[in-house]
C-alpha cells in the first residue's frame, strides 16, 4: 500500500564564477551580480504554489545547492529560510545544507550563514594538486580550500562535506591517494568521492583530456577506499562515506525513494499524493531569466505522474545505491506494489553474484553488483512495458543535490 515518504526541500540556485569544463549540471557563469532579492522572493512564491500538494507535512532537510549558492549573501539565505519556514514546518532537528565553492568564502561568512540558519556545509574541493584544479576549470586554490574549513571550525560548523574527485586528466594512483589523504586530514564528517566522467553536452565531453586507464581508475577507487575505511569513514551509497551518525539524511530521502520539492531554475520534485495513489514529478524551467518570468507569470511548473509500471525501475535507481539496500516494506510503501513481482530479476541478479538478501526481506547490491550498478538497473528498466521518460535526467539532478557540483 502505497504510504506517504518524508519529505525535503532542494533549492536550486543556478550561478557560479565560471562554468567548470566537466559540468553538466544547470549552472551558468554569472555576468553581473545575482539579482538575489528578486531570486529569493520568487523561490519563496515557487514554494508557495507546492503547499496544496503537502499540507501538514513537515520537511526532513533542505539543500541549498547549485551552481553555487554561496554566491547569495547570507542575508538572503536568511530571508530565504525564514520565508520556508513560514510557508512549511520544519522537523526540530532538520538538516539545511549549504553548497559552498572554496573561493567564494569570505572571512565571517559562514558564521552568518549558521546564523541564518545553515546546520551543514558541503565544500566542493574536488582535488588539493593545483595541476588537477587548473584543468579542472576551478576558481580555487588548495588553500582556500584549507581556509574555507579552518573558517567553518571557526563558525561552529563540524557537520560538513568535502567533494572530492579521483580519475582525473593525467592523475597517477599515488596522486590521488594524496588528494584523499589531505582531505581526511582537514576532518571532515562526510566525504563525496567519486570518479569524473566525461558527460554529453560538457566541455571535457566534446574535446576529451587524457584520462587515466580504466585499470589504474579502479585502482584509485580501491585504494581510496581502504583508506577511508582506516580513517573510519564507512561506505553508505556509491560515492558518500561518513563518520558514524554523519551521514546525509537529505541524500539518504532520495535514496530511500522519499519525496522532495524542488525550486528554482532547472529543479526536480517528486510528491507522492496518498488520497489518489499517485506519485507525481515536477521541473521547472531550467534558464534563470525563464524561470524568473514564469514565477512572476503564475506559470505552473511541468508535471507527469509516474506511472506504477515505471516506480520499480525508479525505486531501484535510488535504493540500490544504498550498501544497505532496501527492505520489502520499504519498497512496498514507497511504489504501493509487491515486491514479489520483481522476483525473477532478483532471481537472475543473485544468481550472478549481483545481489544479496538484505534485512527485511529486501536486497542489497554485492561488491560485484557495486561494480555493473548500471548493468543491473538495465534489467528493471527492460522490464518497464512503457517509457520511463527522464528517469537518468532526474537522477543527474540529484546527484547535484547530493553534493557533486560547486
Amino acid at each position: 500500500m502505497l504510504e506517504t515518504p518524508p519529505l525535503a526541500l532542494y533549492v536550486h540556485f543556478p550561478w557560479c564564477v565560471r562554468k567548470c569544463p566537466y559540468c553538466d549540471f544547470n549552472s551558468h557563469a554569472a555576468k553581473a551580480a545575482v539579482p538575489e532579492q528578486r531570486y529569493v522572493a520568487l523561490l519563496l512564491r515557487d514554494l508557495a504554489q507546492e503547499l496544496p500538494r503537502v499540507e501538514g507535512r513537515a520537511l526532513r532537510s533542505i539543500f541549498l545547492g547549485g551552481g553555487t549558492p554561496s554566491l547569495f549573501s547570507p542575508y538572503a539565505m536568511q530571508v530565504l529560510l525564514e520565508g520556508i519556514r513560514g510557508l512549511l514546518p520544519l522537523e526540530v532537528d532538520a538538516e539545511v545544507t549549504l553548497e559552498a565553492n572554496p573561493g567564494t568564502i569570505e572571512r565571517g561568512r559562514f558564521a552568518d550563514y549558521r546564523a541564518a540558519g545553515v546546520t551543514r556545509v558541503s565544500l566542493g574541493a574536488q582535488s588539493f594538486n593545483a595541476r588537477h584544479l587548473r584543468e579542472l576549470g576551478r576558481i580555487h586554490s588548495a588553500d582556500e580550500t584549507r581556509r574555507a574549513v579552518a573558517e567553518l571550525a571557526h563558525a561552529g560548523i563540524d557537520n560538513f562535506n568535502l567533494d572530492l574527485m579521483y580519475g582525473l586528466p593525467r592523475q597517477t594512483i599515488a596522486e590521488a591517494r594524496a588528494d584523499l589523504a589531505e582531505a581526511l586530514d582537514l576532518g571532515p564528517a562526510h566525504v563525496s568521492h567519486y570518479q569524473l566522467t566525461l558527460e554529453p553536452g560538457t566541455a571535457f565531453f566534446h574535446a576529451p583530456p587524457p584520462l587515466p586507464p580504466d585499470d589504474e581508475t579502479w585502482q584509485m577507487q580501491v585504494e581510496c577506499q581502504e583508506l577511508l575505511a582506516g580513517r573510519d569513514y564507512a561506505q553508505y551509497e556509491v560515492s558518500a562515506y561518513a563518520r558514524a551518525g554523519r551521514e546525509s539524511r537529505h541524500n539518504l530521502n532520495y535514496w530511500d525513494f522519499g519525496d522532495y520539492l524542488g525550486i528554482g531554475a532547472g529543479a526536480h520534485g517528486k510528491v507522492t499524493l496518498k488520497d489518489s495513489a499517485i506519485i507525481v514529478r515536477t521541473t521547472r524551467l531550467r534558464g534563470p531569466k525563464e524561470y524568473m518570468a514564469a514565477v512572476e507569470r503564475g506559470t505552473a511548473p511541468e508535471e507527469a505522474a509516474i506511472a506504477p509500471e515505471q516506480r520499480p525501475f525508479e525505486f531501484m535507481l535510488n535504493a540500490l545505491r544504498l550498501k544497505s539496500g532496501f527492505s520489502r516494506r520499504g519498497y512496498e510503501s514507497r511504489t504501493g506494489l509487491p515486491l514479489s513481482g520483481l522476483d525473477p530479476t532478483f532471481d537472475w541478479a543473485r544468481g550472478r553474484g549481483l545481489v544479496r538478501p538484505a534485512a527485511g526481506e529486501g536486497w542489497q547490491c554485492t561488491d560485484l553488483g557495486y561494480r555493473f550498478l548500471n548493468d543491473l538497473l538495465a534489467r528493471f528498466l527492460a522490464e518497464s512495458p512503457s517509457p520511463v521518460g527522464n528517469a537518468y535526467a532526474q537522477a543527474q539532478t540529484m546527484e547535484s543535490a547530493a553534493e557533486r557540483c560547486d
